[in-house]
């Protein structure tokens, strides 16, 4: 049995040896390697911080200590250590572990992550309740994977060092977030680590209290304090003095020994300290060591050569691959369009256009309010920003949407990638509200394309557009392979596009649910039932010549989303119809009011009945009510 295998909780831990400890490091590498490699996975962080958890979990006494993690994915390692080492194949499987953390998965993940700079204000919140109730606990949060050029991971620092509680923040400084990391605060940590005068006096002074005569070692007590002194004037660590931290590094992150000793210090320490701890970003990966390339794995995949272990033939691109390479394209033919991502470029497809055009690409960090009102700032300089960044993050950003972007009424356009479900990644990346925020805000043009190339036209409608403008698109299989940009016209603005004629009974389609309506109104024709399929790629402004001859014609209409049913698209056109016409019945189908776990993505479909299966149970049932009413 290996080392690894014995450990059934942290405690287990705390009996082992430093280089047993290393061992197990090591197993924990070919473990998270082996099975990320076939179930999928963000790796790359996970495999940075291994002798990092494992320290932590060797000095702290957690469960009783807190140990928040910022980044969910920083957590694999700290699922292995934690009672769930033989449970790991079942990670982003249905019923299976958590590809992030959650509170209900174990007493140790002690507050749910999935999005990143949340760490370090839950922790100030648990130490401020825990001296409330009079404890005498440890909380540490470890801030990673780049998330220091996030907002809210200042608001936090800010706050924690004001409040002067007993709280431990360690900075994980991989110089990523999954793009390499930028900003200046990603300039200021380089200095830290890099400083060459910092760097020798540091080694010289370990030296000399290592090699210290017995009556003498009392002096190294003295020597270590005025070493942490006479850093802030070597280096820049005095910032994180100046916010009310005691400044503890940087640490090889990758060094246990350094790592044990150092938080063995500072745990006895009071008040606000902090650790910079320097680590490498997918260390130990077989295929190479590259931080945005093996950020996350992909199913089936050969560690050693960095290929799908699959042969199967090529298919269709994904969404984001063709936006990509559309955005591009039309980065040649419009000469002030510019394009802004928060640390995402490779995520959201958009590298290709930064790599044509550097000078008019910005990747501001995982910075999405940020990201939003410097759009809205370009936009009043003549200049045509596309804003592209997941419909879940940009969640973070919605009042700069409504304050900076719309009351301006400023010419920004929105990509909303992995909007809808999105399969293994989860709860806390599904983009299944962006239907119904964009809605909401007033002069927003909300639309959403039924393949790539309808993608592509509302692209250039979009850029075209003298004001807010927003088009989503899913974390699938583009169904269809679009010619070039330059072939493909702008949507026309506010139309909608009826591509199967019916009689009674009309589907008012969204975006990727339009393929699978007229899929269904295919199998329902085997029962008679002759189904009106329209395709609404503009939601708001809806097309009212199209939607009057629908209701003129149809005694029912039935809206089909990939997005929640509260406040969503069926929920406007249903006020909109009975206004209209009272008179025509109108069901809301869509995700449900509920949150959907990890499962695979057709999965998640069926479960919402939003397959095509759901969908002509749906509508037959429907039309057996109302046959029965009638």
């Amino acid at each position: 049995m290996s080392l690894l295998d014995r450990i059934q909780s942290p405690a287990d831990l705390r009996g082992l040896t430093r280089d047993e400890l290393r061992t197990v490091a090591s197993e924990m590498r070919a473990r998270l390697i082996d099975v990320c490699s076939n179930t999928g996975g963000h790796i790359g962080a996970g495999l940075g911080v291994v002798e990092l958890t494992i320290a932590l979990h060797t000095v702290l006494d957690t469960p009783r200590d807190l140990l928040v993690w910022d980044v969910g994915h920083q957590g694999y390692p700290h699922k292995l250590l934690t009672g769930r080492n033989d449970r790991l194949e079942t990670l982003r499987q249905e019923n299976g572990l958590s590809g992030f953390l959650k509170r209900t998965e174990s007493e140790y993940d002690t507050f749910g992550a999935g999005h990143a700079a949340t760490a370090i204000s839950a922790a100030v919140g648990m130490a401020a309740g825990r001296d409330l109730r009079g404890e005498d606990f440890k909380v540490a949060a470890i801030l990673g994977d780049g998330a220091l050029s996030c907002g809210l991971a200042y608001e936090g620092l800010n706050n924690a060092g004001h409040s002067e509680r007993d709280i431990i923040v360690v900075l994980n400084d991989n110089e990523m977030s999954i793009a390499p990391n930028v900003g200046a605060m990603h300039k200021y940590l380089l200095s830290v680590q890099r400083n060459p005068l910092y760097n020798r006096l540091r080694s010289k002074i370990g030296d000399l209290v290592d090699s210290a005569p017995s009556p003498f070692t009392g002096v190294s007590t003295i020597v270590r304090k005025w070493e942490e002194s006479v850093k802030s004037f070597l280096t820049p660590g005095v910032l994180f003095e100046e916010l009310g931290f005691r400044y503890f590094g940087p640490v090889d992150g990758h060094d246990m020994d350094a790592l044990i000793e150092t938080f063995s210090a500072v745990r006895d320490f009071k008040g606000p300290r902090l650790v910079h701890v320097l680590t490498q970003k997918g260390k130990g990966f077989p295929a190479g060591e590259h931080g945005e390339k093996w950020h996350a794995l992909p199913p089936g995949h050969d560690p050693a050569t960095g290929k799908q272990r699959s042969t199967a033939s090529a298919g269709n691109p994904n969404w984001t691959a063709v936006f990509g390479k559309g955005l591009a394209e039309l980065g040649a033919e419009v000469d002030n369009l510019a394009v802004i991502t928060a640390a995402m470029p490779s995520g959201t497809g958009t590298g290709a256009f930064g790599k044509a055009f550097p000078k008019r690409f910005f990747d501001v960090g995982i910075a999405e309010g940020h990201a939003v009102t410097f759009a809205a700032g370009l936009a009043t300089q003549d200049v045509k920003p596309v804003v592209a960044i997941y419909s879940t993050f940009l969640q973070r950003g919605y009042d700069n949407i409504v304050h900076d972007v719309a009351i301006q009424h400023l010419p920004v356009v929105f990509a909303m990638d992995r909007a809808g479900l999105v399969g293994e990644d989860g709860e806390t990346h599904a983009g299944l509200y962006d239907i119904a925020y964009m809605l909401a805000v007033p002069g927003m043009t909300v639309t959403a394309p039924r393949d790539g190339r309808e993608m592509l036209g509302l692209l250039r409608a979009g850029v075209q557009h003298d004001g807010p403008f927003c088009f989503r698109l899913p974390r699938d299989t583009s169904p269809d392979v679009p010619p070039a940009m330059s072939e493909i016209e702008a949507v026309p603005y506010g139309t909608w596009d009826v591509p199967r004629q019916g009689r009674e009974f009309a589907i008012l389609a969204v975006g990727t649910m339009v393929n699978t309506a007229l899929e269904a109104a295919e199998r329902l024709a085997a029962d008679g039932l002759d189904i009106t399929v329209v395709n609404c790629r503009y939601l708001k402004p809806y097309d009212e010549v199209t939607l009057n001859a629908i209701l003129a014609s149809h005694s029912q209409v039935l809206t089909l989303e990939e997005g929640t049913v509260v406040n969503g698209f069926g929920a406007f056109m249903s006020a909109t119809i009975r206004r209209l016409a009272p008179a025509v019945r109108v069901s809301v189908h869509g995700v449900p009011d509920r949150i959907v776990y990890a499962a695979s993505r057709a999965r998640q479909l069926a479960q919402c009945g939003l397959d095509v299966a759901g969908v002509v149970d749906r509508v037959r049932a429907l039309h057996e009510s109302e046959a029965i009413a009638g």
